[in-house]
């Protein structure tokens, strides 16, 4: 080969080459900063605890709907504008409570693991693959889900990482905490539980806005309580007190028949 020829290949070869790198390794990188700086502000915001885990004391009622009991801390309710879903079935997996003060409490009996297959379904993505983007568990407990999904935000992205499987992952990742977060959660996310649910409230009670969001998990279902307050009368709003109440009474009622037949015994 003639030196000429040889000249005439590296000048050729080698930009090629500098060329494909850049595009096997500066496309996933410059890919990560522009997703991240897309994202929707809520992205940013991840669970911190409770500051506030008193337990509202007031005057209340205890209730039981859609296979769970609890109580709420007012006794206002309207029996007459409270309404059970799906209309058209005989079993009932949702109540709105009305109460007289212009309060509305949503509660949502939710299967076990229907969060974890849906999203899975959605995104169109295999159990194995939903475990290795999020973390082990994550196809079969919803909590565990909830919390990898929760938990990740764009300052805990690799940008600089020469693994483009890595950018992979945390572009879903990135994708999914766009998606997943209520309007509420702007005002902050919360780790909250009870002895026998895991879970996390969207929305600071501090902060006075149209609605707050708690979903609770177990291996055995899930509870979604939703409190729409934009015609609540209270100005205060509804307080962390009253939603601690709530969620500490809270009950599956097979396990609370279960519990009180033991006690029996």
């Amino acid at each position: 080969m003639s030196t000429i020829l040889r000249r005439i290949l590296v000048t050729a070869v080698i930009p090629g080459a500098v060329v494909l790198a850049g595009a096997y390794w500066i496309a996933p990188i410059a890919l990560s900063f522009y997703a991240a700086k897309k994202v929707p502000a809520i992205a940013k915001v991840v669970p911190t605890d409770l500051k506030d885990h008193s337990v509202s004391q007031a005057p209340g009622i205890r209730l039981s709907y859609v296979g769970y009991d609890f109580e709420v801390p007012w006794s206002d309710l309207d029996n007459a504008k409270t309404t059970l879903y799906p209309k058209d079935k005989p079993e009932k997996t949702e109540v709105v409570l009305a109460f007289r003060s212009g309060l509305r409490l949503m509660v949502t009996a939710v299967p076990a693991k229907e969060f974890a297959n849906e999203f899975a379904n959605d995104i169109k993505m295999s159990s194995q693959k939903l475990d290795a983007v999020s973390e082990d568990g994550a196809a079969t407990s919803d909590y565990v889900l909830a919390r990898s999904i929760y938990d990740f935000s764009p300052d805990q992205m690799h940008y600089w990482s020469l693994s483009s499987g890595v950018h992979s992952r945390e572009q879903v990742m990135l994708a999914m905490k766009s998606i997943l977060p209520a309007e509420p959660a702007k005002t902050g996310i919360f780790n909250i539980q009870n002895g026998s649910y895991k879970g996390f409230q969207q929305g600071n009670p501090q902060i006075r806005q149209d609605s707050l969001l708690v979903n609770l998990y177990s291996d055995d279902g899930s509870v979604q309580l939703k409190f729409w307050q934009k015609d609540y009368r209270n100005l205060a709003g509804v307080t962390q007190p009253e939603i601690n109440r709530i969620v500490q009474s809270l009950q599956h009622k097979a396990a609370l028949e279960n519990s009180n037949a033991l006690a029996k015994r």
